[in-house]
């Protein structure tokens, strides 16, 4: 299996920090291994303290269920399915958008999580680091 080395994850940050910049938004994007291990977290000037641990985390989620995060919104909200998921894995999931899986070979094999504007603009931003990973020929 192909892994995600750390030369890979500046590329994906440097995308998303890109979008970040034309959006006028400071951004923490945050880059994770298929075990939800941290390769790199980067804050941007003047984002929020708050957005590291969200960013790690959204990643982290994204990679335990294979999914991004957006699609837990209205699975986690009172009387659906999943209600009291996020209180779950000592907190640490995440169940709104800006997680996302990075798939090769139909495989997870990481995740970005994008923390720091509105839920738009996260996934907006972590959608531009999934295009350079989808873009890249291969991970070396």
């Amino acid at each position: 299996m192909e892994k995600i080395t750390l030369d890979v994850a500046k590329k994906l940050i440097e995308g998303a920090e890109n979008e970040a910049k034309q959006l006028g938004v400071a951004m923490v994007i945050s880059i994770v291994d298929e075990g939800g291990n941290l390769i790199a977290t980067h804050r941007m000037d003047d984002a929020w303290l708050a957005s590291i641990e969200i960013a790690v985390n959204k990643a982290w989620t994204s990679v335990a269920l294979k999914m991004s995060t957006e699609n837990l919104a209205s699975a986690t909200v009172p009387q659906a399915e999943l209600y009291g998921l996020n209180t779950t894995n000592n907190g640490r999931l995440v169940v709104f958008g800006g997680g996302i899986p990075l798939v090769k070979a139909g495989k997870v094999i990481g995740a970005v999580g994008v923390s720091g504007s509105t839920v738009p603009h996260d996934i907006q931003v972590a959608q531009a680091a999934v295009e350079v990973f989808t873009g890249l020929k291969s991970l070396v």
